[in-house]
């Protein structure tokens, strides 16, 4: 019985103008939509949680309110380990 032809894929190299750098960029982005973009976010957020870790260990080396400033600290940190570990996580996940 033959098979229809409309039903076979061509190979990728045989009628692609597509290079295979290009072909494994568009494969990787297939198996990990948006990994940049994530990956951009993780790295914008640990920056701000960086920043602002550092502005309340200073108020809270000034001697500022110490309830409110040690529990944005806490907070501020938190984030900042969040981040880094799901940066780790995207970046230890096979492309």
């Amino acid at each position: 019985m033959p098979q229809p032809s409309a039903q076979q894929h061509p190979s990728p190299s045989s009628s692609s103008s597509l290079d295979e750098v290009q072909l494994k960029q568009l494969r990787a982005e297939l198996k990990a939509p948006y990994r940049g973009l994530r990956r951009f976010f993780y790295v914008a957020f640990a920056g701000s949680a960086l920043v602002g870790a550092v502005v309340f260990f200073f108020q809270l080396l000034a001697g500022k309110t110490v309830a409110t400033t040690l529990s944005n600290l806490i907070l501020q940190l938190g984030v900042l380990t969040l981040m880094l570990w799901l940066f780790w996580l995207e970046r230890s996940r096979p492309s």
